[in-house]
């Protein structure tokens, strides 16, 4: 098999290209003029059956994020695999913006932080790491586990909580914020969606019902009413196609000043309100 060949004719020449040097550089330490000298052409047999394998799984459209078994994210590389989504670019204006309303706060010099769906632990740590006190809780027990190994291998101190959000326990903890990047993708929209996104990452971080979007959100703004500490923020990632909606639901339990960010493409991206 000639993989580059191969990652062209799948992808087409440029994302081939990208995936295929990407891969020669992190797994082989292998740069661009490396490649251009006809390097990867003089790796061992060893390696070359480990591009093999790399590079069968690339034809099966699953994300390089999985293959290479990181992503970054704010600076810091998180390890993801199966089992929980891949952290996105644009996700990291939803950190930025959680921190800076945090870290705004009078008299707060370490703001507590809910992260509710964690997944791997992205926005968890990063505000661990920029100076929060963080909590983090997801329904999934393998998602846990990846993401206490992030924090662990990034040295942030980040309690971690198994808890469903439509079932949440009782506790009269409170925080400074809560964030969260839920699920709010619904099913009509999977049909214009990649097939690596489809039939690898997790549909329960992804997917909500066709007939009530915002499931999350409201269960999200009704457990923030009484677990935000006055002029508390609640700091959220949403569907583009709703955010009319989210204003409005957010408005309906109480919250003031509900705003509604782009992101660096245009869409509309995280919406945030305080109580």
């Amino acid at each position: 098999m000639n993989c580059l060949k191969e990652l062209k004719q799948h992808y087409g020449t440029a994302e081939g290209y990208a995936l295929y040097r990407l891969v020669m550089e992190e797994c082989f330490g292998l740069t661009h003029t490396d490649i251009l000298l006809g390097k990867d052409n003089q790796i061992s047999e060893e390696n070359q059956a480990r591009l093999l394998e790399i590079t069968g799984r690339l034809l099966k459209n699953e994300p390089v994020q999985y293959v290479l078994g990181y992503a970054d994210f704010c600076g810091h590389r998180f390890a993801v695999r199966p089992g929980v989504l891949i952290p996105r670019p644009e996700t990291e204006l939803l950190v930025q913006k959680a921190l800076e309303l945090g870290h705004g706060m009078e008299g707060v010099t370490e703001p507590e932080v809910l992260d509710i769906g964690t997944g791997s632990g992205c926005i968890a740590v990063s505000m661990a790491l920029a100076g929060c006190r963080v909590t983090a809780m997801d329904i999934s027990e393998e998602a846990l586990g990846i993401a206490m190994q992030n924090a662990t291998a990034l040295n942030a101190e980040v309690v971690f909580v198994h808890e469903n959000i439509l079932q949440p326990s009782r506790t009269a903890q409170q925080w400074h914020v809560i964030v969260s990047n839920p699920p709010y993708i619904c099913l009509h929209e999977a049909e214009a969606m990649e097939r690596n996104v489809l039939d690898y990452e997790p549909h329960n971080a992804l997917f909500v019902p066709d007939t009530d979007p915002l499931i999350f959100y409201r269960a999200i703004a009704s457990y923030a009413m009484s677990h935000l500490s006055a002029g508390g923020w609640l700091c959220l990632e949403i569907n583009q196609a709703y955010p009319d909606e989210m204003e409005k639901l957010l408005s309906s339990f109480g919250f003031k000043d509900v705003t509604i960010q782009k992101d660096q493409y245009g869409k509309d991206r995280i919406a945030y309100a305080h109580l």
